[in-house]
């Protein structure tokens, strides 16, 4: 017997990635991390079969987060990034900043790291 748990999918046979689970009560379908082990009443699905995972008309279909498992980037993220590169493409605006140049420009302002600032109390 192979040591890699196959999708439970008929006549498919790539690995396991996750493990799909009935709860019958709430009428609720579980999609969640690779079970430790192979239960009776759960299903192995591969990569492919868990995407296109759709449930019966009533139900509902919770997918669980793998905590461990590497993420996709969001929306926010890749703007984070964008907003990096673009502070870093601007050496000479922040040698001004270091000599007090934006304070200037601010009265609210009191001190700066990076994109974070520092405001004074309006009172």
């Amino acid at each position: 017997m192979s040591p890699v748990r196959r999708c439970s999918r008929t006549a498919c046979g790539r690995p396991a990635v996750a493990t799909l689970t009935y709860v019958y009560a709430d009428s609720t379908a579980v999609l969640g991390p690779l079970a430790t082990y192979a239960e009776p009443h759960c299903y192995d699905l591969c990569a492919e079969h868990s995407d296109r995972l759709t449930a019966p008309r009533g139900w509902e279909v919770l997918r669980l987060v793998d905590g461990s498992a590497p993420s996709h980037p969001s929306g926010d993220d890749l703007e984070a990034l964008a907003n990096a590169v673009r502070e870093a493409a601007r050496p000479h605006e922040r040698a001004a900043e270091a000599g007090g140049g934006a304070r200037a420009a601010d009265p609210m302002e009191v001190a700066r790291r990076g994109h974070l600032r520092v405001l004074r109390s309006p009172d």
